[in-house]
């Protein structure tokens, strides 16, 4: 038997294998969780499955704690927070405040939507041409938070149209 079709048939296997183990993990964890409206609409966002929606509907709570969808990026480490005064740094920037999780979480959807997602692929390719991957990421994560927010508050699936325009 040749070497690559051996390997290939190995690592089929082993995918599927993975796959099968993760999908026991979701059930296992989805038993344990008292579900809100706001999971079932967190799944219409691309890249976001399972794992990501309870991540994000159990980090942020009760959306309506959060006035505007600026305090809510914010609180997901999505936006750049500076302190500034006639043009010169003042200060460190507040970088443990927020949610840790929800910053992973929403990294986590965008790199699976810029696979998934031809208009967030084309986002992510034009910031990435301007400055680099990280800050494309991090544009594209506060993108995907921004319509997290409005998704968990009017209770509405996800419209790519409302994003990219």
């Amino acid at each position: 038997m040749p070497f690559f079709p051996f390997v290939a048939t190995r690592q089929v296997e082993l995918i599927e294998s993975l796959n099968e183990k993760i999908g026991l993990f979701e059930a296992k964890v989805l038993a344990r969780v008292q579900l809100r409206p706001a999971y079932a609409w967190l799944l219409t966002l691309p890249g976001v499955g399972v794992i990501l929606a309870l991540t994000i509907m159990l980090d942020t709570g009760d959306i309506g704690r959060f006035e505007t969808v600026g305090d809510f990026t914010s609180y997901c480490r999505c936006v750049r927070a500076r302190h500034t005064s006639n043009g010169k740094k003042k200060g460190a920037n507040n970088s443990r405040n927020g949610n840790a999780y929800l910053f992973w979480a929403f990294v986590e959807a965008v790199h699976h939507a810029i696979r998934c997602c031809p208009a967030a692929k084309r986002f992510y390719d034009r910031k990435v041409a301007k400055r680099n991957g990280a800050l494309a990421t991090k544009a594209l994560a506060a993108k995907w938070s921004k319509a997290a927010y409005y998704v968990m508050q009017r209770q509405e699936a996800f419209d790519l149209t409302r994003v990219f325009g």
